[in-house]
């Protein structure tokens, strides 16, 4: 009997060609459905990282009342920073809507939205359209297109500025450009400390620059770094402005003879604020002059 065979009237070299055939097709399909797996596990993954940094409202948990008074539970720990990178999210939420206003403006984007109460016709304006749409007034929508470019470099510089301190430099940019404004921040930042930058500091700075500065966004960060500190460096401080309010103490005593003033006048309780437009009345009151040398005599008193 030969050793040769035939199977189903194919020879030997038909016969392993067929199979080799076959273990390449299953070797394929297995390894695309491996690949195919592989992607949906990545698309999975993805997805939930994706989920995890969106930020929403289903981020934040739902306020309860504290668990005591003393240091903070690991759950109340974590709700905290759920809280804090909430609002931090202002920083950067700011401006994008400001660079998404100014880029749908500068590009007329809007020009074919069919307008909410009037359908027959489109918006004519971006600030039509995130009046009617979004109830974002016109002065809103151009502090938010003014600031965005300065709040984009900062914050990609590491800064965590809020509208408030970015407010304080548009002016100084529209003068002298972005480098300037950045580089009076990144000063502030120099002088204070990062975590102690406010929108008061940047004024107070701003303030103490001259109006003729000589800057532009032309020069060098060296030039406008050295320029400002020399600015700033000449320019004297700013004063404090006096403060209005009443000491406690004196709060306190004119409260009280309010009363005292209410029951000679048999009236109900009489506010600060009515006793002290009296007063001033009174001593401005040129034909009884009673009350103004009162205020002289103890001025000349305190001042002796």
């Amino acid at each position: 009997m030969s050793g040769d065979y035939e199977i189903d009237g194919w020879d030997d070299d038909e016969a392993t060609e067929a199979a080799v055939k076959t273990l390449e097709n299953t070797s394929r399909r297995a390894a695309e459905e491996r690949r195919s797996a592989a992607d949906q596990e990545m698309a999975e993954r993805i997805k939930k990282a994706v989920d995890a940094a969106r930020p929403g409202l289903d981020k934040v948990p739902d306020p309860v009342e504290p668990s005591g008074d003393g240091d903070l539970t690991p759950q109340e720990e974590e709700r905290l920073a759920a809280c804090v990178a909430g609002v931090e999210l202002l920083s950067t939420a700011y401006w994008v809507a400001g660079k998404s206003l100014d880029t749908m403006a500068v590009g007329r984007l809007f020009r074919r939205l069919p307008h909410k109460l009037e359908p027959s016709r489109c918006y004519a304006t971006i600030e039509e359209w995130a009046s009617v749409e979004h109830g974002i007034k016109q002065s809103r929508a151009s502090k938010l297109r003014a600031g965005w470019e300065l709040g984009e470099v900062l914050n990609a510089s590491g800064y965590k500025a809020p509208e408030g301190q970015v407010r304080e430099l548009v002016p100084l940019k529209n003068r002298h450009g972005l480098k300037v404004a950045v580089g009076v921040y990144q000063l502030v930042v120099t002088a204070v400390g990062a975590d102690k930058v406010t929108a008061e500091r940047i004024r107070e700075t701003v303030r103490m620059l001259s109006g003729d500065l000589a800057l532009s966004d032309a020069d060098t960060p060296e030039v406008i770094v050295h320029t400002l500190n020399e600015a700033i460096g000449s320019a004297e401080p700013p004063q404090p402005k006096p403060s209005a309010a009443l000491p406690a103490e004196l709060k306190r005593d004119v409260d009280r003879r309010a009363v005292a003033l209410a029951d000679r006048l048999d009236r109900g309780r009489i506010d600060r604020q009515v006793v002290l437009g009296h007063l001033l009345a009174a001593f401005a009151d040129e034909d009884d002059s009673r009350v103004f040398d009162a205020v002289f005599d103890r001025m000349k008193k305190a001042s002796s």
